[in-house]
């Protein structure tokens, strides 16, 4: 995963900056107050990126750890959560051998992380090893892509425009559906200016792989886990269907992994 952002984390924070990250904590939080047996205090952020999540729950209260496979990433992280005086670790480290040294009382993996997983092997290693990771009765929270939305309505091509940093990104996604692999390889092509010169283009090919909600329950469950709820993003009472793209699953630690 860290080849394959390394160019393209440069404009990660500006092509996100639309992102509402206060609103999607605020979400979490409504799931550690309807599914945690007891109150959460420390959280373990799993593919943090620069940061998005881990700082605004840091300064919520919580004791942050997070960890991401691309060094940009952790590196502005560090910088924005020292710029907000905020102490978080952040490491760098992959999902599937990640040691954090400690337990949590949850874990958080957003925005599509798991989805970057595209071996089965590649995800029975990251859900035992976060499983490791908690404490018993830790909840577990992350966002996937539904693949059975993906089969209904498919990727498409997509174009979005952003400016900040005195700097202007065209960002052009090209998507090839691989639906016997569960596969969508998204090329990336970004071409960042300064009022008429081009001072930089990234090309970069995204694998995501899309997961149905029975695999991934049964994923969960040979990891130790309990599923408590598969709705749709930020959105506790909605239910999952084939019209739902991107869905949130929270599960308990349940069985010791091995």
């Amino acid at each position: 995963m860290s080849e394959v952002f390394r160019n393209y984390s440069k404009y990660y924070d500006l092509l996100y900056q639309d992102k509402d990250y206060e609103k999607e904590c605020n979400f979490i939080e409504d799931i550690f107050r309807r599914y945690s047996q007891k109150p959460v205090e420390t959280i373990l952020d799993a593919g943090c990126g620069t940061g998005g999540h881990a700082i605004p729950l840091a300064k919520r209260g919580y004791r942050v750890s997070g960890f991401d496979a691309s060094e940009i990433m952790i590196q502005r992280a560090k910088e924005k959560s020292k710029a907000e005086g905020i102490e978080i670790e952040f490491r760098v480290a992959d999902i599937c051998d990640f040691n954090m040294d400690m337990r949590f009382d949850a874990c958080i993996c957003m925005f599509a992380v798991i989805n970057y997983l595209t071996r089965n092997d590649q995800i029975q290693r990251a859900l035992a090893n976060i499983r490791r990771h908690l404490n018993p009765d830790g909840l577990f929270i992350f966002d996937s892509w539904n693949g059975l939305a993906v089969l209904r309505i498919l990727p498409e091509v997509r174009v979005k425009i952003v400016e900040g940093e005195g700097m202007r990104v065209i960002r052009f996604v090209h998507p090839e559906l691989d639906a016997f692999h569960h596969l969508c390889k998204d090329h990336y092509q970004l071409i960042v200016t300064q009022g008429n010169t081009i001072i930089d283009e990234v090309k970069e090919t995204h694998v995501i792989r899309y997961l149905f909600p029975q695999e991934i329950i049964h994923y969960l469950e040979e990891a130790g886990f309990e599923v408590l709820k598969i709705c749709p993003f930020l959105d506790l009472e909605g239910e999952v269907d084939e019209n739902v793209w991107n869905m949130t699953v929270i599960a308990k630690a349940v069985n010791e992994g091995e």
